[in-house]
């Protein structure tokens, strides 16, 4: 018998849903430095991105979510968010070297953390976490779908390309 994947308890399908946005952000990255689009445009998003999205993603998920748990899948997840962090103000500092590198180790980083999260650490808290904690879990997220109105949209092929 094949091993079904776990289906996600309801309380943390906002989370999965702003993992998808994540997705969406790193394509969007790599899209740019495909086009070779000019870094300051892609490091604006970024910014826009953190402020709008990831930062209040990892806030929800180490104010709410992980502190039930104190294992080593949680701290991986924790020092992933740290990581993430750290190229995001890589990415801010002008003039940086190698600023197409750093943008798609960026989007590499970010990707691997959300592929581990949902394949690894969500299943494994649904399994440690009782039904009673991921209900006070899911009440204390807030479930506003996010809006990604960065207004240039530079992963999108020009005619001009």
């Amino acid at each position: 018998m094949k091993n079904l994947p776990l289906k996600r308890n309801d309380n943390l399908l906002k989370l999965s849903r702003d993992h998808h946005a994540g997705l969406l952000f790193c394509w969007k990255i790599r899209q740019g430095v495909k086009y070779h689009i000019e870094t300051d445009r892609m490091i604006k998003y970024v910014k826009y991105f953190w402020i709008h999205h990831l930062s209040t993603h990892f806030r929800e998920e180490e104010e709410f979510l992980f502190p039930p748990i104190k294992d080593a899948e949680v701290q991986k997840a924790l020092d992933q968010h740290q990581k993430i962090k750290t190229f995001v103000d890589k990415v801010e500092v002008a003039g940086m070297e190698s600023e197409d590198e750093i943008l798609l180790e960026l989007a590499d980083t970010v990707d691997a953390h959300i592929r581990y999260e949902e394949r690894v650490l969500f299943p494994h808290l649904q399994e440690q976490l009782s039904d009673e904690q991921l209900e006070m879990i899911g009440e204390q997220i807030v479930d506003e779908p996010l809006t990604d109105n960065f207004e240039d949209q530079f992963w999108r092929k020009s005619s001009s390309l």
